[in-house]
């Protein structure tokens, strides 16, 4: 996935927990899945204090197939303990709403399954790599083979806990990329879009966050209240439904929590973006969705922002080179709108590809700060798993 941005002073932007403390460090457990009554979440409160993420059986599978192919055994020692971070599965198309029910298959009471919803019509207005499977106009398709199914899934495990990350790039795309004629067309499919899955994923068992971008996309000043009042137009064209807890920030991004000062507080630009880390974007984009509106608290993506410096613009969002795993999955936050620290991306999975002549190759997968070479978005890549491994920070 991606994030562009085109405003006049906003040009930069990125692709694409529990107890108190742990979030993901446990192994699946042979117990049974689910707890013995249905759960019922209080999106008023922090549910990741009392719920851990679950390390899906999807990425599990995909880490245990990399360690086996390290050669390097300190290596390859470090990479398995990837496995046992929890992390969210992307549904994102039709076709892998099929991974939902395996994945509850071993999720035990306190944990949560985080599930990204990622299949609007015309997805990814802004760039190439991440398109999706429903073009332009077929929000029906969306509403009756997409989000009807997942609902009729969760529907049929209220004894398991759910957050759900809603459509990335997708409203910020019109904040800032709505000169584009490809946004322009897609720009009601993704406001309907959204608040049909808000209003119609609002079950008892399920905590939402809708997309936000991150401080190098809606946070420049100049996007700060648009941004605000789009998400909380879609979440009132929704009902405000009450299990929105609030946004997702620096979803597959590389944006750094609290580094002060920031990573492009030097630009020539700077003065116009005050939110320079994603803990300053909170400080600064929590109080605008509040007076647009809508809840304000948010989870924040640190799955590959373990390495600074490394991008030579904001807004160079693919495969960035030299990354690194980030801080593990966490309620510990230190800030009254951070809700957790997660792993939305999983970590190994190609952001697009680095073929110019492939149909959905973007120009930012060519970047000279982007690793090459690269496969397509959602495919393995087993250098790139490895990198992450030797830069995590902290290390494993």
């Amino acid at each position: 996935m991606k994030f562009s941005n085109s405003a006049a002073l906003a040009f930069a932007a990125t692709t694409i927990a529990a107890p108190s403390t742990p979030t993901s460090q446990e192994k699946p457990r042979a117990v049974q899945a689910g707890c013995a009554s249905a759960v019922t979440l209080d999106a008023s409160t922090n549910v990741w204090k009392k719920y851990t993420l679950h390390a899906n059986k999807f990425y599990r599978t995909e880490v245990e197939a990399a360690v086996a192919a390290i050669s390097d055994s300190s290596l390859a020692a470090k990479a398995a303990k990837v496995a046992d971070v929890g992390s969210f599965l992307w549904l994102d198309s039709i076709e892998n709403i099929g991974k939902l029910e395996p994945a509850l298959e071993d999720v035990p009471c306190d944990h949560i399954l985080g599930l990204v919803i990622y299949d609007l019509p015309g997805r990814d207005c802004a760039a190439k790599a991440s398109n999706g499977e429903l073009a332009v106009g077929e929000l029906s398709r969306y509403k009756t083979e997409y989000i009807d199914v997942i609902v009729k899934i969760l529907n049929a495990h209220p004894k398991t806990a759910f957050a759900l990350v809603i459509e990335p790039d997708s409203l910020p795309n019109l904040v800032t990329n709505s000169d584009l004629q490809t946004c322009k067309d897609s720009a009601s499919g993704y406001r309907d879009g959204v608040a049909y899955a808000l209003k119609n994923l609002n079950l008892p068992n399920v905590v939402m966050y809708i997309d936000a971008g991150h401080g190098g996309w809606l946070g420049w000043d100049a996007n700060l209240k648009p941004g605000a009042q789009e998400l909380a137009k879609a979440y009132k064209a929704a009902g405000s439904p009450k299990q929105v807890r609030g946004i997702a920030t620096n979803v597959a991004g590389w944006n750094q929590w609290d580094l002060t000062p920031g990573e492009f507080s030097k630009a020539s630009d700077a003065k116009y973006n005050k939110c320079q880390n994603e803990k300053l974007y909170l400080d600064n984009f929590g109080p605008a969705l509040k007076s647009a509106g809508m809840p304000n608290h948010a989870i924040v993506d640190t799955g590959r922002n373990g390495v600074s410096g490394l991008r030579q613009e904001w807004g160079n969002w693919c495969n960035v080179n030299g990354a690194g795993f980030g801080v593990r999955p966490t309620s510990t936050t230190g800030h009254d709108l951070a809700d957790a620290f997660v792993w939305v991306k999983p970590g190994g999975e190609s952001d697009g590809t680095s073929d110019s002549s492939a149909t959905r190759y973007d120009s930012f997968c060519g970047k000279s700060d982007a690793y090459k070479p690269s496969p397509e978005a959602g495919t393995w890549n087993q250098a790139y798993f490895e990198m992450l491994v030797r830069n995590a920070k902290p290390s494993f």
